[in-house]
C-alpha cells in the first residue's frame, strides 16, 4: 500500500503537468517535497505511518492557516488551504466514523488497563497506529482525555 500512495501521488502530479493544472501540480510538489524531506531529514525510506503522519501535520498546518487568513479576511487564501485540504485527503484511507472511533477508544483503553487520565499518554501511543491517517489526532486525544475523566 505504502509504493501505492508514494506512486500514486508521483503519477497525480505527472497527470497534472500533462494536463497543465498548476495549481494542482504546485500542491502536489509540496506533498512530494514533504516526503522527500522527512526522508532526507530521517536517513529512511518512508513507511506507511511516515505518510500518514506527513499527512496528518499537512492538514493539521492547513486547518491552521485557515483560521489565520479568516481573521485577515483572505478568502482566496482560504479556498487555496481548502483545496490542499481536499486534496491531500483524498490519499487517505477512509475516516473512522464516530461510533468506530468511540469503540476503539473504549477497547484501547480497556486493552491498556488505562483507568485515570494520568494513562492518557499510553492509550493515545497505542492508537496512533491504527488511527494514523483514519482520524485527526487532536480529536482522539480529546476523546480519550474524556473517557478516562469520566472513568
Amino acid at each position: 500500500m505504502l509504493e501505492s500512495i508514494q506512486k500514486r501521488v508521483q503519477d497525480d502530479r505527472i497527470q497534472a503537468l500533462k494536463d497543465k493544472d498548476q495549481r494542482r501540480s504546485r500542491a502536489i510538489s509540496l506533498i512530494l517535497s514533504a516526503f522527500k524531506q522527512q526522508e532526507v531529514d530521517t536517513r529512511q525510506a518512508l513507511d506507511e505511518q511516515n505518510i500518514f503522519a506527513i499527512f496528518d501535520k499537512m492538514l493539521k498546518e492547513r486547518r491552521h492557516s485557515i483560521t489565520q487568513y479568516q481573521t485577515a479576511g483572505r478568502q482566496d487564501l482560504i479556498e487555496q488551504e481548502n483545496f490542499e485540504i481536499d486534496l491531500i485527503s483524498s490519499y487517505l484511507p477512509s475516516q473512522l466514523s464516530e461510533a468506530e472511533l468511540d469503540e476503539l477508544i473504549k477497547s484501547t483503553v480497556h486493552s491498556t488497563q488505562a483507568n485515570s487520565i494520568k494513562d492518557m499518554g499510553k492509550v493515545v501511543a497505542a492508537l496512533k497506529a491504527q488511527v494514523q491517517g483514519r482520524a485527526d489526532m487532536a480529536l482522539v486525544s480529546k476523546k480519550v482525555k474524556d473517557s478516562l475523566s469520566s472513568t
